[in-house]
């Protein structure tokens, strides 16, 4: 299930990995590739945001709106600044210090694909993070100066799912999506 909650400490805990302060795109990289990881092993992303292109690789359009000051949802607000303390330019940086026991948010699977993408991808700069899913995240398409939505159908396809199995599986998450928008309407 989405929740900006999760979002907000799946961000903390990455600038808590980089120090207490991270790029933003790096971030990005970060938990698109986590939800990715999250599919391929487990067949359902961590913060069940969306998918997006952008010129500079895939993104999640929630945490990315929150991380820009973009979100229109007072909730969603709240819950970023409850753990991060701002922003200065291309960066965030924590409110304050964490410890992993804080997230509440996720189940120790979460916190273990997020420390194996951290691991594997956290020395990486933001641009080098860019290049890496412009070259292996197969479902990437490159939006000229825009953005374009990828479906969970083509993150399946990319990790090597069958066409019926890609599609099972995504409508499983649209599914759980759909059922998020119904508990946030009434």
């Amino acid at each position: 299930m989405f929740t900006y909650a999760k979002v907000a400490q799946a961000a903390a805990f990455f600038a808590s990995k980089e120090g207490g302060t991270i790029n933003i795109m790096k971030l990005m990289k970060l938990l698109y590739l986590s939800d990715r990881k999250s599919m391929d092993r487990y067949d359902a992303p961590i913060t069940y945001d969306n998918f997006i292109s952008m010129d500079n690789g895939p993104i999640l359009s929630r945490a990315y709106d929150l991380a820009n000051g973009a979100c229109r949802d007072a909730e969603g607000a709240a819950q970023w600044a409850a753990w991060i303390g701002g922003r200065d330019q291309y960066n965030i940086r924590l409110k304050r210090a964490i410890e992993e026991d804080e997230l509440d948010q996720f189940s120790d699977a979460d916190i273990e694909v997020m420390n194996s993408i951290w691991d594997q991808f956290g020395k990486y700069d933001q641009w080098r993070l860019s290049k890496f899913t412009h070259r292996f995240c197969k479902e990437w398409k490159h939006p000229d100066n825009s953005s374009i939505p990828i479906s969970d159908v083509d993150v399946f396809l990319a990790l090597g799912r069958s066409q019926s199995i890609a599609r099972d599986l995504a409508e499983d998450i649209q599914n759980e999506k759909a059922l998020d928008r119904l508990f946030a309407s009434s």
